[in-house]
């Protein structure tokens, strides 16, 4: 008789793209998560959960590679309809607002916090399933509704712990960039198709490739580190150098605003270092001028992008447009400061049809090699009018932002505004099996006090008791500041012992001898004194 074969056992790992967040990383993620949405409800936002699910259909051509409309989702077929995991929050708002819009009050203010599903090559720092935190305004045409999206990204950087002088929030508008496109002899038409989304996607990345690389992009191409050539747009001289002047707008406002107000800048010096190198040894200067004249900062940039655009209609209505966003949010305190008129801020999907915005930490982090590099963005977003029409066939106009969770997160560690070991709970130790039902009531005390207090996180230790090393080793495990102790001779006396393992751990790293005599970290204390000398010792009494 032939041997059964045996199944193999599946291997434990986790799938190629995706990661498991333990219990510090949940907490923290929710703990910021709350403070978001704390500043979302306060300005009038309400929370909206949707499917995972979509059909294929309702999510649409607006994928996050243009390259390849239809790909990049996790998709399968049910009932001969194709359905997939969402790849953002924003398509599906899009189908609720069509949805139910005969039942939502209009203008329709939703947030939303989830995970999404990318069907990408994974790479480092790049996940195939991450979290979004979006805000949408649904049905407001005027530019007031950016410009309170943000503000309240701004609120929100600071409400998480980001300093003021830490990050800044960067506005275009597309229809600015359009007009440019139309000033360079690149007009929105099939023929250009190709051009204009090479222009595009060189300027989304100035900050990575830096001016030359960008000027590449634009005309002949540009050949990377490792040898791959990426075909470019084509531009003449003078076509390149239209879309060029637009990218370096802030820059070049700033280097003349300087030559105004900081004698120590010269003709020469500007011709002899250029302005790139300038402005990132003169920035603490720069950032002084923008705070000490914002009024003045808007009105050289807006003059400035009026300059470039020309004649373009649509260019002109998006320079407006910046104006009035910009005079809405310094009537709020918000100046250029905090959140800034900056033509090379592009976005890079298809469907914004006016104002972008990113937000911009621009703290320093040490990169894998130890190299110094700023932290980089971790929120953008912008209006798309047209979204929501595919459904309805009629426009309804539409403004969002969408929050980067993991990359905040992880900037909130760099700057030690969290702690990525949170503190474990209470542990009661079991010395006598009998005794389970004193156990619990000890924790029934410590998690529901009868005083009305602060409950305290707590737990029996329900492993093999036998061994009371392990039990202790469970609780340093758990990162637990406390162990409570009770044994026979304990109950005898009707007291518990209370062991404060964060001092004791400080007292066995840090103290000699006599202090650890002097310094106990163990309590004898009253059965019916418990919960005081634990909160004494949490300091939350």
């Amino acid at each position: 008789m032939a041997k059964t074969k045996k199944q193999p056992r599946p291997k434990a790992v986790t799938p190629k793209g995706f990661q498991d967040y333990f219990g510090a990383d949940v907490t923290m993620r929710t703990d910021m998560l709350r403070k978001i949405a704390e500043v979302y409800h306060r300005y009038g936002f309400d929370a909206l959960e949707t499917s995972a699910v979509e059909t294929v259909e309702a999510l649409g051509k607006f994928l996050p590679d243009v390259d390849r409309p239809n790909e990049g989702v996790f998709a399968w077929e049910e009932d001969k309809d194709w359905l997939a995991l969402r790849y953002d929050l924003t398509a599906p708002l899009a189908r609720v607002a069509a949805q139910y819009r005969n039942d939502l009050p209009m203008p329709y203010r939703r947030y939303a916090m989830g995970p999404v599903w990318r069907n990408e090559k994974p790479g480092p720092g790049r996940f195939r399933q991450f979290y979004q935190c979006d805000a949408d305004t649904v049905g407001a045409s005027s530019v007031a509704a950016d410009a309170e999206i943000c503000a309240m990204l701004a609120d929100t950087l600071e409400a998480v712990g980001i300093d003021n002088n830490d990050y800044i929030i960067r506005v275009n508008n597309r229809k600015v960039l359009n007009g440019v496109l139309e000033a360079a002899e690149l007009p929105d038409t099939d023929e250009h198709a190709d051009a204009r989304g090479i222009v595009l996607r060189a300027i989304d990345k100035i900050d990575r490739l830096g001016p030359s690389g960008v000027g590449q992009l634009l005309q002949r191409g540009r050949k990377d580190e490792s040898g791959d050539f990426t075909e470019g747009a084509g531009l003449s001289d003078t076509q390149a150098g239209v879309v060029m002047s637009f990218v370096s707008a802030t820059t070049n406002v700033l280097a003349q605003m300087a030559q105004d107000y900081l004698p120590q800048l010269s003709d020469e010096d500007i011709e002899a270092k250029g302005r790139q190198i300038l402005m990132s040894e003169l920035l603490p200067d720069y950032v002084m001028l923008v705070e000490q004249y914002p009024e003045e900062f808007k009105s050289r940039i807006l003059s400035y992008l009026e300059w470039i655009v020309g004649d373009s209609k649509i260019g002109k209505e998006g320079v407006s447009e910046l104006s009035e966003i910009s005079a809405l949010l310094l009537s709020q305190g918000y100046g250029p400061d905090r959140i800034r008129l900056d033509p090379s801020v592009v976005r890079g999907l298809g469907y914004y049809t006016g104002p972008v915005y990113e937000a911009e930490l621009t703290f320093e982090i040490k990169d894998e090699k130890g190299r110094p590099r700023n932290f980089g963005s971790v929120a953008g977003g912008g209006r798309y009018d047209d979204l929501v029409k595919r459904f309805t066939g009629q426009e309804v106009p539409a403004t969002g932002v969408s929050i980067g969770v993991d990359r905040l997160l992880a900037a909130l560690k760099a700057k030690g505004r969290v702690n990525s070991s949170a503190t474990g709970p209470v542990v009661v130790t079991v010395m006598d099996r009998d005794r389970m039902a004193d156990y619990q009531k000890m924790v029934a005390d410590l998690r529901k006090p009868d005083d009305g207090g602060e409950p305290i996180r707590a737990e029996v230790y329900l492993g093999n008791p036998k061994n009371f090393g392990n039990q202790l080793k469970y609780a340093d495990k758990r990162n637990s500041p406390i162990a409570i102790i009770a044994g026979g001779d304990e109950f005898d006396k009707n007291v518990v012992q209370i062991k404060d393992l964060i001092l004791g751990a400080e007292i066995a790293k840090n103290a000699t001898l006599e202090e650890w005599k002097d310094r106990p970290s163990q309590y004898e204390v009253p059965r019916d004194q418990m919960l005081a000398k634990v909160r004494e010792i949490l300091g939350t009494s």
